[in-house]
């Protein structure tokens, strides 16, 4: 299999626990053709018919082979080549990059999708350029990113940024040991942070079930019970964020997922995260993403470099 020149059109697959959605990006980086599907959830070869079916429709628009990218909820082990980590456990134990590259003929880089997602703000969304960036998602679940230099950090291990499954920051006594998490663990960040969680938190408060989206807008209309939810959660987002800057010193962090859409975060945030940053001045930026729920699929094309 030869990999496709680098002068053309890239294609993106963001292979989600709902939806599959493709993007092929011209070369100089404007969408040309963007497709949605639900995901055959559970059906690991319809994952890889429905990614097949995808590429191959958008290549019979553009007219040409294209070089394709893939994020995923999860990883690819460096030594086994399987996927491990992947909150769509159908996808776990399997050689999705062999079985993909057999049924595209081609070579296919594959990514967390996290990782594509700080990627796509590293090229040309709120991170562009700066030298480093970090993603993070705050949606069903809670993971993150890193790009330097426009470019995914992996690690040894293939897991840098799983900064979801790392303890809660300087916990308070009522915040000990913490929810139980799919990991196996208790306490990680992910219990505290993710969509499901805030939801619960503001139920456990008195409120009636709400969204994370709905909670958000109530706090905005004077709903005390929805804004005391949010100032605790954002007293935990800052402090989960502060142990980022500490090891990592980002330029900056970039949210995504449902949650990135409230807009106070972006204010009270970076305040509440400066008492716990080893630094006199934190000079970080916190921004929503540019290209909102896209990035991922555009981080998954941009795997492939100019």
């Amino acid at each position: 299999m030869d990999a496709p020149g680098q002068s053309q059109f890239r294609i993106g697959i963001d292979l989600g626990g709902t939806k599959t959605e493709l993007v092929a990006l011209s070369p100089s980086g404007e969408p040309i053709v963007q497709e949605r599907v639900p995901t055959r959830r559970g059906d690991y070869g319809a994952t890889i018919g429905t990614i097949g079916a995808l590429v191959n429709r958008a290549e019979e628009r553009i007219g040409q082979s294209c070089s394709v990218g893939v994020g995923i909820p999860g990883t690819v082990s460096r030594d086994t080549g399987l996927v491990k980590n992947a909150n769509s456990t159908w996808l776990i134990g399997k050689p999705l990059r062999r079985d993909l590259e057999a049924a595209l003929r081609r070579p296919v880089r594959i990514q967390n999708d996290a990782n594509c997602f700080a990627v796509s703000e590293a090229v040309d969304g709120a991170g562009r350029d700066a030298e480093i960036v970090f993603g993070v998602i705050l949606g069903t679940g809670v993971g993150a990113g890193i790009a330097i230099r426009r470019e995914a950090v992996e690690g040894r291990n293939a897991i840098a940024g799983e900064w979801g499954h790392n303890p809660l920051p300087a916990p308070r006594d009522d915040e000990r040991p913490g929810e139980e998490c799919y990991c196996g663990r208790r306490g990680c960040i992910e219990t505290f942070l993710c969509g499901p969680a805030l939801e619960r938190q503001y139920v456990a408060a008195g409120g009636k079930p709400r969204s994370g989206s709905e909670i958000a807008a109530r706090a905005g209309a004077g709903d005390p019970i929805a804004d005391a939810v949010l100032d605790r959660y954002e007293d935990r987002l800052a402090r989960a964020l502060a142990h980022v800057i500490n090891i990592l010193d980002p330029d900056v962090i970039v949210l995504g997922g449902g949650l990135s859409n409230v807009r106070r975060f972006y204010e009270t945030v970076p305040r509440l995260w400066e008492p716990h940053v080893f630094s006199d001045i934190v000079k970080t930026e916190l921004s929503p993403p540019v290209h909102g729920d896209s990035s991922g699929v555009r981080g998954a094309a941009w795997l492939w470099p100019a």
